[in-house]
């Protein structure tokens, strides 16, 4: 039987919290992918990534949100991917996944806590992070138990929409439109 919450917050809750969010941290395999790994023999690898997610990740860039990447495996596809998207903060080794965001944020004095982070993942390995952020979030098809402790769990799958869902209620709860920072 899988493991869940009682409850989870509404979407207007979850903007309310989104709105004192100063950073939003992203796993990559299953939050922005599918989870799904394309590799060829000579080791050339492809990832499919949401461009819905893309494009709200950039506006809410615009809008003073810092997007942290965290991904326990180096990818040149989410290298090049985050480099399209003008995401800064990429971070791609292997280890604890809270050490390394919180050894990262304090060494490029970011100048917020964890606390005043929001955090989307979908596996086990993304519950010590879980531990230590203030908003905790998964994708539909995540690990039941990490469903088990995050507050929101988003109605899209990972790699279909989830981080577009999560930001959209980010500019809702900060009472702004994503089209007002395209760049016209």
């Amino acid at each position: 039987m899988p493991i869940r919450r009682k409850s989870y917050l509404t979407k207007s809750a979850l903007a309310k919290r989104l709105a004192d969010i100063k950073a939003l941290v992203l796993d990559v395999d299953g939050v922005l992918t599918d989870d799904h790994l394309y590799v060829g023999s000579d080791g050339f690898e492809l990832k499919k990534f949401h461009i819905g997610d893309g494009l709200t990740m950039v506006l809410a860039i615009r809008a003073g949100l810092e997007i942290i990447i965290m991904s326990n495996r180096h990818s040149p596809a989410t290298t090049t991917r985050m480099n399209d998207l003008m995401v800064k903060h990429v971070i791609q080794e292997r280890g604890n996944k809270a050490t390394l965001v919180a050894d990262y944020v304090a060494a490029n004095n970011l100048g917020f806590t964890m606390a005043e982070a929001a955090f989307i993942g979908n596996d086990i390995m993304d519950i010590p992070l879980m531990h230590e952020v203030g908003l905790k979030i998964c994708v539909n098809d995540a690990y039941d138990e990490l469903k088990a402790m995050v507050d929101y769990v988003t109605v899209k799958k990972g790699g279909h929409g989830a981080v577009r869902e999560v930001l959209e209620l980010y500019f809702k709860g900060r009472g702004l439109q994503p089209a007002d920072f395209l760049k016209r």
